[in-house]
């Protein structure tokens, strides 16, 4: 796309795209750039080429996407790769969320290995499925496993598959979750819950960039894109007694914090309405609305379940509800979790005091980092460097 050193444009390559689909329309052209961003593959596609690929390129995902090109039109269902728009799958309009949607919007179409990091049921899988939705790969696999839930004999069988015969019940060769993802996106969620053994056998991997089947001597090079997640903190994760360093590095190109829902402010509201019309809908009834008192109810909850706790309250609302209206009373929080989220102050180190401080505040004003820098005397900058600093 771009034939003249320092100019990364794409024009000139836009130029013979126009060139040679009005000569030969017929043709199929794919795009081959080092500049790719969302921008560029979206005007390639708008304009009539075939693909478009990012440079270096892995000769089995470029031989691929040219076989895919010279396949007969209307006759084989096409995988040229679309973007899509992970927004509307994104609720909320905290200042928190926004910060997340743009990191996301500025990582997504990259190939960088992401580690998402947030408590239980903040919406990491969510995140994952938008990153891959909003990449250069979402035409391809999209593969979740939990490895967190991977006994040691199952963790190299489920990821890197096996040969028939290799152990008792590999009664047929079987693909493991790498090759599986070929070409797409792999997340293995509840990474922090992985042994050291397992983790040296996935270091292994990310690596070599190859997988070699249990029972097999025969090295099978991957092409995906790496996303994780877990919800232990990253000063947790870089005690070595838990968790090895060299892996961290090697799936933590770029992190993403998800914030509690308790520091979302409105965006509470925003989820239960969204909920709401969507569960109305699944049991037949018509969409409810909610008075200020339920309002209220779910402004002051702390939500220690997060968004998932809200999705379950809300369908259990929409379930026992006999009229439109949900009130305060028609909102039972779940038993499961610990409504008290604020501990009590007992430590009095300094840098313990500050965290405490700026999570009061952050609360206080719903996440509003603007608000919360303004008062604690911060620019929003020094702000995030401290929720950097103090795995927030």
């Amino acid at each position: 796309m771009n034939f003249k050193s320092a100019i990364n444009t794409g024009n000139e390559g836009f130029f013979w795209l126009n060139k040679i689909k009005t000569i030969r329309p017929e043709i199929s052209v794919i795009m081959i750039t080092a500049y790719g961003d969302i921008d560029l593959a979206v005007r390639s596609l708008k304009q009539g080429a075939a693909d478009f690929v990012i440079k270096p390129w892995h000769n089995d995902l470029l031989i691929e996407t040219i076989k895919e090109a010279l396949k007969p039109k209307g006759k084989l269902p096409s995988t040229k790769t679309t973007v899509k728009d992970p927004g509307p799958h994104m609720v909320g309009e905290s200042e928190i969320i926004k910060d997340i949607l743009y990191k996301l919007d500025k990582i997504a179409p990259t190939d960088a290995n992401i580690l998402i990091l947030g408590e239980n049921g903040t919406g990491k899988d969510l995140i994952a499925k938008a990153i891959h939705n909003a990449s250069l790969r979402s035409a391809r696999p999209f593969i979740k496993v939990d490895v967190g839930a991977l006994t040691d004999s199952l963790f190299e069988s489920e990821l890197f598959g096996h040969k028939k015969g290799a152990f008792t019940d590999a009664r047929e060769d079987r693909m493991g979750r790498f090759e599986a993802a070929q070409g797409g996106t792999l997340f293995l969620d509840e990474i922090g819950n992985i042994s050291l053994q397992q983790q040296a056998k996935l270091l292994s991997v990310l690596q070599n960039r190859q997988v070699i089947r249990l029972g097999s001597n025969e090295p099978i090079p991957i092409d995906i894109r790496l996303v994780c997640a877990t919800n232990l903190p990253l000063n947790e994760l870089a005690n070595e007694t838990r968790f090895r360093k060299d892996l961290i590095y090697r799936i933590n190109t770029m992190e993403l914090i998800i914030p509690p829902l308790r520091y979302r402010g409105d965006d509470i509201v925003l989820l239960a309405r969204h909920f709401s019309r969507i569960y109305a809908d699944k049991y037949m009834k018509p969409a409810p609305d909610f008075d200020s008192s339920a309002l209220d109810k779910l402004r002051q909850y702390s939500f220690p379940g997060n968004v998932r706790e809200l999705q379950y309250t809300i369908e259990r609302a929409v379930i026992m509800a006999d009229e439109t209206i949900l009130r305060a009373s028609d909102l039972i929080f779940s038993p499961l979790e610990s409504q008290s989220t604020a501990p009590i102050q007992t430590d009095f180190n300094l840098n313990s005091l500050e965290k405490n401080a700026i999570l009061q505040v952050i609360e206080k004003h719903g996440g509003n980092i603007t608000k919360a820098a303004k008062e604690l005397g911060l620019t929003r900058t020094a702000l995030y460097r401290r929720l950097s600093k103090y795995d927030l």
